[in-house]
């Protein structure tokens, strides 16, 4: 089974996530700097509404697909499934995020931070996705994984 092929038959632009990423990681950095919890709700926000209701309504894929149209940056087409996963994978690192600034766990929460950066910048500069390579690993043992989704 190769990665490029349509796992769950829906495709996204990866050069739309890739510029998700850029601003993911972005927001990740201010939060380090800055410990304003405000800025993990928003991402929190964000990728809730990017994956259960609609990724036209999160402001971080609209400013990507701006950007990705400023650019004049091509359109490449992977998996959707793949992504998706990725996603809920970005969600649960926000989410730990939260729960650590919470209980005031500040190396904790600079140790998930420095996970999550490291695999949005991955995903950014390399065109390289941790989240989907779990998936076709997955895919590949459960074959129905995420086809309801």
């Amino acid at each position: 089974m190769s990665n490029s092929c349509p796992l769950n038959f829906m495709k996204v632009d990866s050069n739309i996530s890739r510029f998700s990423a850029l601003l993911v990681a972005l927001l990740v950095i201010s939060y380090l700097f800055t410990s304003n919890l405000y800025i993990l709700l928003f991402l929190l926000i964000d990728f809730v509404l990017k994956l259960f209701i609609s990724p036209q309504n999160s402001p971080i894929m609209m400013l990507a697909k701006l950007l990705k149209s400023t650019f004049n940056i091509k359109s490449k087409y992977v998996d959707g499934g793949a992504k998706k996963l990725a996603g809920y994978f970005g969600l649960f690192f926000i989410v730990l995020l939260i729960i650590t600034h919470f209980f005031d766990l500040w190396s904790l929460s600079l140790s998930i931070a420095i996970i999550f950066l490291f695999c949005s910048l991955l995903d950014l500069f390399f065109d390289y996705c941790i989240g989907c390579k779990i998936y076709f690993i997955i895919k590949k043992i459960y074959p129905e994984f995420m086809n309801d989704l």
